[in-house]
């Protein structure tokens, strides 16, 4: 295809957040004109990435669709590919910013055409990270993503919306940093800072603990690893619900590609050294966040720790280093891409109708709401890993791939899925099962057609692929495939220079 189909799937949103900056006239005006070209460019953008799909080759591990331009006088090439593993997540990506349009045009009230501004712009750098193939571009992208986000949680976001917004600025800057400078020792080391060439070759293992571990202090916050995802349930509190959505759905994702791209890809000594320390992590990150998400009245909070012991879950996918695990950590974070979309816009609903999270403030919503009732149980159900849903094909390939590797892992872990299954089904009977005993939310309304096709299309993808998951794994397997055999061999090379 001689089409530039991945440089247009990622600055097709900006060009659509070009056209909204500059569209003046009378304020109604604005903003319906505003509205219709968000519609219209997420939309377009998500067609042109099943198109992309539909021309992927599942047969192959090596990046397509290439791009590459000189830049910096030819210091850093803008370099563009995917691989299975980033089709998915392109995917993803354009399907949710679509629904986080929909739901703003609702639920936000005031700088209507620059809020629609931010989510493209957002979805762009977004998109850039999951197609770059050059580390300086990647996280020119990667870090490019705060400053949307940080408007948006800033401008929109709740009471202490300021505060939250530096929190999670300066959470994830700081680690950040470091991956600078690593990225900086790369080009040092290597003479490089090109994807493929990074990946053909091997970065001696001296240096790959180091590297290692200033690319982790970027994801691990990201992600986020306990104990550095302290700033994540005071941003998605603050945050409008299609800044949560958002947040949750993609940005925690970023994290989740990073480590299985660059941590295993450039430095596998290191990643095999530093495993342990990774199931510590994960492990207290889904016992103890399942905890705490227990103790929570507030069900922004509660969502927003579950989706940390989730994450643990992804993590332990990624580091068992088996064909199940990997496999199982990509689904995991499809899955939770949809079904934690899926829950903070079920509390947006509620949220716009009555402003108030808090748990208590509900109770007996099957009885005025029935439509809504039934999707919360669908997208409750998933979470919780139920058969049928794709929330389970993700947790059971993490597990099996755990089991593998360590026994002890998997036990721990599968402790982790019973405490899921507390504390969201105790969320869902306090909120919508019992008696109304808040008389004020008798008024409430049922969902409304746009909240229906919304909800539908997220009902459709979770069930369709709790089903039948193939297309996903077609996509990815050849890549897992590659990657595994990839690290194995760079172990060996390692091994046996030491002891030779």
């Amino acid at each position: 295809m001689n089409f530039p189909i991945l440089s247009a799937i990622i600055f097709i949103p900006l060009i659509g957040a070009f056209f909204i900056f500059v569209t003046k006239g009378e304020q109604k005006n604005v903003e319906r004109n505003s509205k219709y070209v968000a519609i219209f460019t997420s939309l377009s953008n998500f067609f042109l990435s099943i198109l992309l799909w539909y021309f992927f080759d599942n047969s192959t591990s090596d990046f397509q669709f290439i791009e590459e331009k000189k830049w910096m006088s030819g210091f850093i090439n803008f370099q563009l590919g995917i691989d299975g593993i980033s089709m998915l997540f392109i995917l993803l990506t354009t399907f949710i910013a679509p629904l986080c349009i929909f739901s703003g045009i609702h639920s936000i009230k005031f700088k209507i055409k620059e809020f629609l501004i931010a989510i493209l712009v957002m979805e762009t750098l977004m998109l850039g990270v999951f197609c770059s193939l050059n580390l300086v571009i990647f996280y020119l992208f990667f870090e490019g993503g705060l400053i949307p986000m940080f408007l948006i949680i800033g401008i929109w976001g709740g009471p202490k919306r300021v505060y939250s917004a530096f929190k999670f600025f300066l959470f994830t800057l700081l680690g950040s940093v470091l991956m600078l400078v690593a990225i900086i020792s790369i080009y040092w080391i290597t003479g490089t800072t090109d994807v493929i060439r990074l990946l053909d070759g091997r970065i001696p293992q001296e240096f790959q603990y180091l590297l290692w571990l200033a690319f982790f202090s970027s994801f691990a916050v990201k992600l986020p690893m306990w104990p550095v995802h302290t700033w994540l349930p005071d941003a998605h509190v603050e945050a409008p619900t299609a800044g949560s959505v958002i947040l949750a759905a993609i940005l925690l994702k970023m994290a989740g590609y990073g480590f299985i791209r660059f941590s295993l890809g450039l430095f596998p000594v290191a990643s095999d050294y530093f495993t342990p320390l990774i199931f510590v992590l994960s492990i207290i990150a889904i016992i103890y966040t399942s905890l705490v998400a227990l103790m929570q009245d507030d069900m922004k909070k509660l969502i927003a720790y579950s989706s940390v012991a989730h994450m643990g879950f992804v993590t332990i996918g990624i580091f068992s280093l088996t064909k199940q695990g990997l496999e199982g950590s990509i689904i995991q974070m499809m899955s939770h891409g949809l079904i934690s979309a899926a829950l903070f816009l079920c509390v947006g609903v509620v949220y716009d109708r009555y402003h108030s999270r808090m748990i208590s403030s509900y109770g007996g919503l099957v009885n005025i709401m029935p439509k809504y009732a039934l999707v919360f149980m669908i997208f409750t159900l998933a979470a919780l890993g139920l058969p049928g849903t794709s929330g389970f094909v993700g947790e059971f390939l993490v597990l099996v791939g755990a089991l593998q590797k360590n026994i002890l892992v998997a036990v721990l872990a599968s402790f982790g899925v019973i405490l899921v299954a507390a504390y969201m089904l105790w969320l869902y009977r306090r909120v919508i099962f019992g008696k109304i005993t808040n008389p004020e939310i008798k008024e409430i309304t049922d969902l409304n057609k746009t909240e229906i096709y919304i909800f539908a299309s997220l009902v459709f993808l979770i069930l369709f692929f709790g089903v039948y998951p193939k297309p996903l794994f077609n996509t990815i397997d050849i890549s897992i495939s590659n990657l595994i055999n990839n690290y194995q061999a760079d172990l060996s090379f390692h091994l046996v220079k030491i002891n030779n």
